[in-house]
């Protein structure tokens, strides 16, 4: 291991992730390394890790290489591995621009959710196409205290339990995972979003995040809030034949998802690098002894 790795901080409407670039796959990064980086007392702090690799170099994607140079190897901030980070995207493609690996324009990125489409606008803006949403068949129920809900079961990759609330608050303090029901409906547990509605096709959430907590926004979890609010409205795109686009609010800002007549969802909102330096590899090291 060398002494210094260089590595980046971003966040897309301010889920954050630490970014460290790794062309040719040559850093251990194991659970324990990525929870040490991610802390926010101990180590440089964010939600989760961006680990940037070629697709070619990594074996979970070395098959998509053909479709897609780069692969988002993608880890939860308590180091746990995800399918899919729909703000992570944006910020690994913003990454990329800095880069100077890629342009404005379209691009592809590997992630162990599927090759995913992304377009850096002029504006800033990053549109990212997140795939078809799954929706599993069977009743789901979260709780917090005791309230609980019926929640929406979506898959974006990775999976959600979406519930309509009447207050945000209601979500508690979303310290610890949501309690939910049946235990088979999220084997690996879930990602769980509280919403309330603001106006026509307009909602806010709140999110539980796997292996982070609470975050002040989920990309796919508001991809999964849009498709079940579209549902609950009528305004499944399957059916009516035109677009379905919702408002997201988050705590950390806005996104904007459409949902095409032909399921394919696309989400749009900022990505921003914030800062770059050196991670001490003996600290590193020590870290996660």
């Amino acid at each position: 291991m060398s002494t210094r790795i260089p590595f980046l901080k971003g966040h897309g409407t301010e889920n954050d992730f630490v970014i460290v670039p790794d062309p040719e796959n040559t850093l251990d990064l194991p659970p324990a390394a990525v929870a040490a980086l991610c802390d926010r007392r101990a180590g440089i702090g964010g939600d989760g890790l961006l680990h940037v690799v070629r697709s070619a170099a990594h074996p979970e994607a070395a098959h998509l290489a053909g479709e897609a140079e780069w692969f988002m190897d993608y880890r939860n901030g308590d180091g746990s591995v995800a399918e899919m980070c729909g703000n992570g995207v944006r910020v690994f493609a913003r990454y990329l621009q800095r880069a100077g690996h890629v342009t404005e324009g379209d691009l592809a990125v590997a992630t162990r959710g599927g090759v995913k489409t992304v377009h850096i606008a002029k504006d800033g803006d990053v549109t990212v196409g997140m795939g078809k949403a799954l929706l599993p068949e069977g009743d789901v129920t979260v709780s917090v205290d005791d309230r609980s809900w019926p929640a929406r079961n979506v898959n974006m990759g990775n999976p959600h339990a979406v519930a309509f609330v009447d207050d945000l608050a209601h979500a508690g303090d979303l310290y610890s995972p949501p309690p939910f029901s049946p235990a088979a409906a999220y084997p690996s547990g879930v990602n769980v979003e509280f919403v309330v509605d603001r106006g026509p096709r307009h909602v806010a959430m709140r999110v539980h995040e796997r292996g982070a907590g609470e975050t002040r926004s989920c990309g796919t979890g508001a991809c999964a809030v849009a498709v079940a609010a579209a549902r609950r409205d009528g305004a499944d795109p399957a059916t009516t034949g035109s677009p379905a686009t919702y408002t997201v609010e988050v705590p950390g800002g806005t996104l904007v998802i459409t949902e095409r007549a032909d399921g394919e969802i696309e989400m749009t909102g900022p990505a921003v690098i914030v800062a770059e330096g050196e991670i001490d590899a003996d600290w590193l090291e020590n870290a996660v002894r």
